[in-house]
């Protein structure tokens, strides 16, 4: 049994006990049983596809700029390199909360730029997050040996296909493992765009907190929400890992 569906089994243990006999639980409120219940789950479930695409979107536009901040990071020419590390150590500085007020508040008075609360959680969630994949590709990159760098170069490859062709393909290999939890990362700090007005899972549950005045019933739901979404996420990039590797270990 995985660390995570164990925990699922022990909170949903404790909770069935009872966990305090001074409180009256009101289960009632999200019960699939009573059409109040049902509804009120269908309202916190529907903030699912604003979390995920979040997510998703946001772990691609780190992803792109990281390995961007990562080349210059690893560039021959000192300018490009201090840019690359100024920029790394600028942004993994930020609170990711304090980023996403900035970008949706800030940017339309400093630049004029209006963003609209999902094009705002992406960037500001993209802009933090892209130091530490820059980050992780690095290591990675310099995790391959110097002799694939001088073997690529002896048979003329230029330094964009040498990336291409030999170095990036071994290193996102090998650096699979934390772009994963990076993800599952994402998913999590994804809470935070509810602040500014995002309907995904959070903001869902706040919502429905301020009706019903059922605060740990709702929350509770929303962890195991959360739970079930990061152990599927997990699940996914393991059998990813999987394949990976077997593809290593076939014969060329």
């Amino acid at each position: 049994m995985s660390p995570r569906i164990f925990t699922l089994a022990v909170f949903a243990a404790l909770l069935t006990s009872g966990c305090s006999s001074n409180y009256s639980w009101g289960w009632f409120v999200i019960s699939p049983w009573t059409p109040k219940g049902q509804t009120n789950l269908m309202f916190l479930i529907s903030g699912l596809g604003w979390t995920v695409l979040l997510a998703v979107c946001a772990i691609l536009v780190s992803v792109t700029s990281g390995l961007l901040v990562s080349l210059l990071s690893l560039a021959n020419n000192r300018v490009l390199r201090g840019i690359g590390r100024v920029y790394v150590e600028a942004f993994r500085s930020i609170p990711m909360l304090v980023m996403v007020l900035w970008v949706y508040y800030g940017l339309p008075v400093v630049l004029g730029i209006e963003l609209g609360v999902f094009a705002a959680g992406v960037l500001a969630l993209a802009l933090c997050d892209s130091a530490f994949e820059a980050e992780i590709f690095r290591a990675g990159i310099q995790s391959i040996d110097r002799g694939q760098h001088e073997a690529s170069e002896s048979i003329g490859l230029t330094w964009f296909d040498k990336m291409r062709y030999v170095i990036l393909p071994q290193a996102i290999r090998r650096i699979l493992p934390p772009l994963g939890n990076q993800f599952v990362y994402m998913l999590k700090t994804s809470s935070l765009v509810s602040i500014i007005g995002l309907t995904e899972l959070t903001r869902k549950a706040n919502e429905l907190v301020v009706t019903e005045y059922r605060p740990l019933e709702i929350y509770t739901f929303l962890i195991l929400e959360y739970l079930v979404l990061i152990v599927i996420v997990s699940f996914l990039f393991r059998k990813l890992e999987q394949r990976m590797s077997v593809s290593d270990r076939r014969p060329g």
